[in-house]
């Protein structure tokens, strides 16, 4: 594990969750009307969760864990980013929707919660969550560890071949880095502001402009065979893998076309895979 790299990106994380929300208006309105931030994908994979018991891990600032307790699971949210988890707590509050947050970095709150005697019956994590990861073996260990027998692992995130391509959709990184990390001196960007409508439910607002993270970051890139691996090591039996030709939300390349809250690829490029989803699920 790069504990020294992960604390570099709480520090990014931590400037850019505020420009981040600084778009989406009322949220804890949203919420109180019923609102719900969760895709199709998900929600057809998670399936009836009422009253179960659910930890998202990397839950940035609360929203989606909001709406997975919206659907009737007892949820439990994890993250590095202090200013993300203080406004999911407060999030929580203002919204009525009963969560308990937990500011740690994923590898600690794993191993602490291992030596414990709660078990959940699902653990989750979605979009963006595996390319911060610095080893995958003790991650997928780790989940293995909190989930009840027969308790399952849920995630859709975007797909590895997507970042093998620049904003011009030029190839110009590698599907393989063995676990080296990549530096990005810019830190993480307001992409929210880059996406817009396809990101925010709520109105969107200007908030923060031309903003500009003062500290620097540092990703992973896994290739889904690596992901599929240690998830089987850990170990966890696959139930499903699937695919997406489309982004939820996000928008990675220019000139993008946004149909409901999904960008997909100009018609003129063939299709690749943009997103994926993998279900496993712990022995009895």
């Amino acid at each position: 594990m790069r504990k020294d790299l992960h604390e570099e990106n709480r520090l990014s994380w931590n400037a850019a969750t505020v420009a981040h929300n600084s778009h989406k208006g009322d949220q804890a309105a949203f919420f109180r009307n019923g609102g719900n931030k969760l895709y199709p994908e998900e929600r057809e994979l998670l399936g009836d969760i009422k009253g179960l018991s659910l930890v998202h891990l990397q839950c940035n600032a609360g929203q989606d864990t909001l709406s997975l307790a919206r659907m009737g699971a007892i949820v439990t949210g994890v993250d590095i980013s202090d200013i993300a988890i203080d406004f999911a707590r407060q999030l929580s509050q203002d919204a009525a929707i009963p969560a308990t947050f937990y500011r740690s970095d994923i590898y600690e709150w794993l191993t602490e919660r291992a030596q414990s005697t709660q078990r959940f019956d699902i653990a989750f994590c979605s979009y963006g969550a595996i390319c911060w990861l610095s080893d995958l073996q003790t991650w997928a260990q780790g989940i293995a560890a909190i989930l009840k027998p027969g308790g399952r692992f849920v995630t859709v995130d975007f797909h590895p071949v997507m970042s093998m391509f620049d904003e011009q959709m030029a190839h110009i990184y590698p599907y393989f880095s063995h676990g080296k990390p990549y530096t990005w001196n810019e830190g993480v960007g307001d992409y929210v502001a880059m996406s817009g409508l396809g990101l925010v439910d709520t109105q969107y607002i200007e908030g923060v402009q031309d903003f500009k993270n003062p500290h620097r970051v540092h990703e992973f890139a896994w290739g889904i065979g690596e992901i599929v691996t240690a998830l089987l090591n850990a170990p966890l039996q696959l139930t499903s893998l699937q695919e997406y030709p489309y982004s939820n939300g996000f928008k990675p390349y220019n000139d993008m076309r946004l149909s409901g809250r999904r960008w997909f690829l100009p018609t003129d490029r063939p299709s690749m895979p943009l997103m994926y989803a993998i279900s496993a699920r712990k022995a009895y």
